[in-house]
Parts: C-alpha cells; sequence; structure tokens
C-alpha cells in the first residue's frame, strides 16, 4: 500500500542492504527450487514450534478485564483473518475484547473522519510511513509507553526504530514488514515452457517471451490497484538508477521528468507494451485487482491465466486460497536486474496508539513482542521486523529465508518510494501516481505524457 509524507530521517539509507537481502532470497529460492517438494508447503520437518514453544509468553501483559479496544488496518480477506488472531490472543491473555474495524484507503482519511466523529479506533496499523508522520503531525498519535519501548529496545534494529520515530520520539510499533522485490511463478508452466528464473531484465523479456508463445501469459498484473503499479517501477528505477536518485526522487528532489524517470518507463514499457505478455492484455490486467492476480496465477492447472506475478511475500497468503503448495506449484526468484544489482523495495505497517488507554498501549507492547509475531508466522504470507521471532515459527523455507535474510540485513534499506509520498500523490485510488501509471499501462507508449503528469501531480502534492 501507498502513502502520506514521509519524514526525511528515516530515508537516509546507503546501498548495501539491497545487496544483501536479494543475495539471501536468491540462496533461498534456489534452494527451495531444488528440494521444496513436501505437502507442508516446502517447509521441513519440524519447521513449526512445538506445543510447548508456543506456550511460553516473553512478555508480561496487564489484566484488562472488561477494557474494550478497537484496531484499525486496511487488511482484508485472509490477512485480516490471521492478524484477528493475533488480537484473540491479546484478549485472552490480557480479558480486553478487541474488535477489528477494516479501514479504506487512504487511512489518513479515513481516520481523520472517525476521529472528527468522536470515534478513533484505539490502535491503528498504518502502512505508510507518511502515514505515521501525519497522525504525529495532525495530533492524533500517542507515544508509545515503557512497556512497549523496552520490547523495541531488545526487538528490533535501529533502522525500524527510526521508522516509527517522528521527530526523535518514538510513536510506532513495525510490527509487519514486507519483501516487496519478488516475483513468485507457476513450478508447471515454467517447466512445460521449459523456462528457467531469470536473473536480469533481458532475461525475464526473453523468459515472458518463451512463456506466452507456450500458451501462458507470461505475467498477471493487479492493474485495478494502483499501488502493485508503483512496486513495478520503484524496482526498475532503484536498480536501474541506483539508490542515491532513488533517495532524491523519494523527496522529491529531482523532478519526474528527469531522465532516469523516462529511461525507468521505458524499460518497464518493454514488458507492458507486450499485450500478449499480461494476462488478459492491458485491459485484462488493468480490472484484475491483487488477490486474483495471484490466485489466477496458481489455478488452472497447467493452463494457468499467467505464468507469474510480482508482489512482495504476502503473495503467500493469497496462495494459501488455492491448491497450490508453497514450495513446490509456487515458487519465487527476486526482481531481476535491471542495472549493476538487483533492486530491494521493502515496506511495512507501523501500530500506533490513537487514545491514551492503558489498553492501547498494552497491545503495543504485545505487538512488539515476538509473542505476537509468532502467532501470524506460523499463518504464512507474514514477515517480522522483530529479531527475537524463532525462524521455525514460518511454515516452509521460502518464508524462513525471506526472514532470515530481512533480520541480517540489518537497517540499511530501502523503503518503498511511494509509501514516502503525500497521500495525495504517492496513496490514493484514481489520483495521482497510482492514476498516471495505470494510464502507463494502458498506453505504454505515451512515456513523456506519463512523465508530465506525474510530475505535475508531485508538484502539487509535495508542494514544491
Amino acid at each position: 500500500m501507498q502513502g502520506q509524507q514521509g519524514s526525511s530521517h528515516t530515508r537516509n539509507r546507503r546501498g548495501t542492504r539491497p545487496r544483501a537481502w536479494a543475495a539471501l532470497v536468491a540462496a533461498g529460492a534456489l534452494a527451495l527450487t531444488a528440494c521444496g517438494s513436501g505437502g507442508n508447503g516446502g517447509g521441513s520437518a519440524g519447521s513449526t514450534p512445538s506445543a510447548g514453544q508456543e506456550q511460553t509468553h516473553t512478555v508480561e501483559l496487564p489484566k484488562l478485564p472488561g477494557e474494550k479496544l478497537e484496531v484499525s488496518a486496511v487488511w482484508t480477506g485472509p490477512e485480516q483473518a490471521n492478524f484477528t488472531k493475533v488480537l484473540k490472543e491479546f484478549g485472552k491473555r490480557t480479558g480486553a475484547t478487541v474488535t477489528f474495524v477494516p479501514a479504506q484507503d487512504p487511512i489518513v482519511t479515513f481516520l481523520g473522519t472517525k476521529i472528527a466523529g468522536g470515534q478513533p479506533p484505539d490502535v491503528a496499523l498504518l502502512p505508510q510511513v507518511g502515514a505515521l508522520v501525519a497522525a504525529v503531525r495532525n495530533k492524533w498519535a500517542q507515544p508509545v509507553g515503557p512497556e512497549a519501548q523496552a520490547q523495541l529496545d531488545a526487538n528490533y534494529s535501529p533502522g525500524w526504530r527510526k521508522l516509527g520515530a517522528v521527530d526523535g520520539t518514538q510513536y510506532g510499533v513495525y510490527y509487519k514488514a514486507a519483501n516487496k522485490s519478488l516475483v513468485w511463478y507457476n513450478a508447471k508452466a515454467f517447466e512445460a515452457a521449459g523456462v528457467k528464473p531469470p536473473k536480469t531484465w533481458k532475461e525475464l523479456l526473453t523468459a515472458a517471451d518463451t512463456l506466452s508463445a507456450s500458451g501462458t501469459p507470461a505475467v498477471s498484473v493487479a492493474g485495478a490497484d494502483g499501488w502493485t503499479l508503483t512496486d513495478w517501477f520503484e524496482n526498475v528505477y532503484l536498480s536501474q538508477a541506483g539508490p542515491e536518485k532513488y533517495d532524491r526522487l523519494a523527496k522529491h528532489e529531482i523532478k519526474w521528468t528527469d531522465d532516469s524517470v523516462k529511461e525507468a518507463l521505458t524499460t518497464l514499457g518493454e514488458l507492458f507494451g507486450r499485450k500478449d505478455f499480461l494476462a488478459g492484455g492491458p485491459g485484462g490486467a488493468l480490472a484484475t485487482e491483487f488477490p486474483k492476480s495471484v490466485t489466477q496465477t496458481f489455478t488452472g492447472g497447467d493452463r494457468p491465466a499467467a505464468a507469474m506475478v510480482f508482489e512482495g511475500d504476502f503473495v503467500a497468503v493469497n496462495i494459501a486460497q488455492t491448491e497450490a503448495k508453497v514450495g513446490k506449484d509456487a515458487l519465487v526468484f527476486p526482481f531481476p536486474a535491471v542495472g549493476a544489482k538487483a533492486p530491494v523495495v521493502s515496506g511495512g505497517d507501523v501500530a500506533v496508539a490513537l487514545k491514551p488507554s492503558k489498553g492501547a498501549q498494552a497491545l503495543l507492547t504485545f505487538l512488539a513482542s515476538a509473542d505476537a509475531a509468532r502467532i501470524q508466522a506460523g499463518e504464512g504470507g507474514f514477515v517480522s521486523p522483530n529479531k527475537a521471532v524463532d525462524f521455525a515459527a514460518y511454515p516452509n523455507d521460502i518464508q524462513r529465508g525471506i526472514a532470515k535474510a530481512l533480520i541480517a540485513a540489518g537497517e540499511d534499506f530501502r523503503f518503498d518510494m511511494s509509501d514516502q509520498a503525500p497521500a495525495a500523490f504517492g496513496g490514493t485510488p484514481g489520483a495521482g501516481e497510482w492514476k498516471a501509471l495505470q494510464d502507463f499501462l494502458a498506453n505504454p507508449s505515451d512515456v513523456a505524457g506519463v512523465q508530465a503528469r506525474l510530475e505535475a501531480d508531485a508538484a502539487k502534492a509535495y508542494g514544491n
């Protein structure tokens, strides 16, 4: 998901983490391709915690009998269902009653309406760095209490703590992270076409050509959800233009009419411009929402709607809605290198207290502990930046490899660019970057026109 205006102190990153994370994910993906064939989704024996481990509590929570809490996030479907299990455990341990309230994008607008009506949720999970900043600037957010801070200090690297801080004060707990530089593929479709996972953009185009010629469109693109298109662009741009320009474009220190943007869009157009590469062609892609983009890639036997789908580790949640098994039918490779290095773009969801209540602070403490993350990790499609989470909690080798790579990479990373932008540009359906890139998907030859619209919208949203 995309976002509001980001705080500049969260974006001063160097370029080593993409290399570390990409290398580790590549190694995990290769190992999975070679040996992942178990019916449990590729997990090795003993990959889930024992009953004793599951019952071990790493954090003490207060008793909150009779207290009622509301928690909001933009999560839906199985992702919401999995998080609800975490809230249920919190309720069981504290005696509080917790209700999940689905939010809409942009979440800051949703929360503003709730607050104006005098009914804010106790805690919100914000999918953008900038949404946290907006919540603080609007005086909605409560600083984290000492118990939650203790969990953060013990379990999180400085980089993830900084992302949850504004002007030096800690407001948020990054409960969920994401590696948004992965391509998931249908093993049967690749095998039928004689295609191997590509390592470069040129190899990706060659593989796409071979796959499409075999009768299976190469890529399922979720064009109905503009945020996925921003992720496509960001991966190409980071790899091709490099981390320094990525940081400058994220702050709008260089214009969207810059030649580096032209080059990235032209490169992306090599894929989007081939109607036969896209499931349903451009029209079909623009009508496809993210969940369907995944499920249609892993249904249909040896004739799926597409052979590949691009997005983060959370794709596994939607694969679980099909009969495909991660590690056997559904495999993954890192986003191919467009320039010298393969890109890694990360994202995440930060928990923030919107009420000065004991229950809200207790929930932040729980979400900052290994106890909460361990529950959702076991459901798949989830990666935690909490370094205290046992890797055995993850259900298969792919998820374990991604989690290990995230922790090993430390704090040096590039966060999703559109998540750092003002909401009007990087986080609003039907507007700004989302709409401009949907227009680009419909007509990839109009690079200059799309650049002009992007720059006009960015200048207005950033105020510069």
